[in-house]
């Protein structure tokens, strides 16, 4: 089993102290998180269709960058210069790296988001930048140097394909080995070079901008509006200015529109299926020869059951939500219903409800949940 990656501090302290407030660095946080991976490990992911991938290189002054899936041969050539190869999603396809991000359940599942690993050689990295959201940064091989600190000028490289900082500032620097951690809060600028070949993990969290959440929940709206009436205009007169739009006609649409409500259950909805709807380069794989119903609980039973890797699954009052999808469950079913969300897996279950026992069944024909190994 993994120690704690905070070191002395505990979730409390750490969430007290540090969370969104201020850096932290832990030197031997994960000391079993050597080697953990590997280079061939990121290669192999890198070319394939299902894994989001990118090759960052800086070359003669200029920054590039490429987005996978790569050809082997590609890789084993790598760009002239600096360069860095990235890994998003690794948690989707690697045991361990499953395993590390759980490690972060301190934080809620609302607001994790996924493991990326990147590997470069020496003087590889991605530039000065920032991150909208906060992230731990674990040291997995080789050695890296850390230059990060709180800055006001977030202008922009122009024309960058990255967001490289044009003036970078940093107030800190460090060096790290397998096993340090860095964690770093929103917007704190940073720059890490490797000193030798290196492979680096990022845990990052989701935090969503303003206007990206709106626009979400304005395309989700229209689905649960009732609004009753059509624009009308019995007392029209003849215009001089055809073209000319009216100020009856406008102080009508917009008593139309104030007229659009939304309650706090259509939030806590639209909540739970945006946070828990999959990214676009993921789909499931529903099982090659599906047990039928009295089978499948017969094995769940004996052998329990658990979230695909690629599940993502919150609650909130009667409402369970797994990947984009909303059901209401019952009183009876609740319990069971939040181990699996909370544990992502349910042992000793025993289907009390037929409720119950069709839902997690149809979750298995989905390919949302798995029956566990003998």
């Amino acid at each position: 089993m993994m120690s704690s990656p905070l070191g002395k501090l505990s979730p409390a302290q750490f969430l007290r102290r540090h969370w969104q407030k201020r850096p932290l660095h832990v030197p031997a946080a994960l000391p079993e998180l050597r080697d953990a991976f590997s280079a061939e490990q990121l290669r192999a992911l890198a070319c394939r269709d299902d894994v989001e991938s990118r090759r960052v290189s800086h070359v003669r002054g200029r920054w590039h960058l490429e987005h996978g899936p790569f050809a082997r041969h590609a890789l084993r050539h790598p760009p002239a210069g600096r360069w860095s190869l990235l890994v998003q999603g690794a948690d989707l396809h690697l045991t361990q790296a499953r395993a590390l991000l759980h490690r972060f359940n301190f934080i809620p599942y609302a607001r994790l988001d996924d493991v990326m690993l990147s590997f470069a050689p020496p003087g590889g990295g991605v530039g000065p930048h920032f991150d909208s959201y906060d992230v731990f940064l674990l040291q997995v091989r080789g050695r890296r140097r850390w230059r990060f600190g709180a800055q006001r000028d977030l202008r922009l490289v122009k024309d960058a394909p990255l967001r490289i900082l044009r003036e970078f500032r940093p107030r800190h620097d460090i060096e790290v080995g397998p096993g340090d951690l860095l964690y770093l809060p929103p917007r704190y600028a940073h720059d890490g070079v490797a000193l030798t070949d290196c492979i680096t993990c990022s845990v990052g969290f989701r935090a969503p901008a303003a206007k990206e959440l709106a626009g979400a929940f304005l395309q989700w709206l229209p689905e649960k509006l009732a609004l009753a009436g059509r624009y009308q205009d019995p007392d029209l007169v003849p215009q001089a200015h055809p073209a000319r739009i009216g100020s009856e006609m406008v102080a009508q649409l917009e008593r139309m529109l104030a007229s659009i409500r939304w309650r706090r259950s259509d939030v806590e909805r639209f909540v739970g299926e945006y946070l828990t709807e999959p990214k676009a380069s993921i789909w499931f794989e529903p099982p090659a020869k599906p047990l039928p119903l009295e089978d499948f609980s017969r094995s769940a039973r004996t052998r329990g059951i658990r979230l695909s890797p690629k599940s993502r699954m919150l609650y909130r009052a009667q409402h369970a939500f797994i990947n984009g999808e909303v059901v209401v469950v019952p009183a009876e079913s609740r319990v069971a219903v939040r181990a699996l969300a909370d544990q992502r897996e349910l042992i000793g279950w025993r289907a009390r409800s037929i409720w119950l026992a069709r839902t997690l069944h149809e979750w298995y024909r989905a390919g949302y949940v798995e029956l566990r190994s003998r």
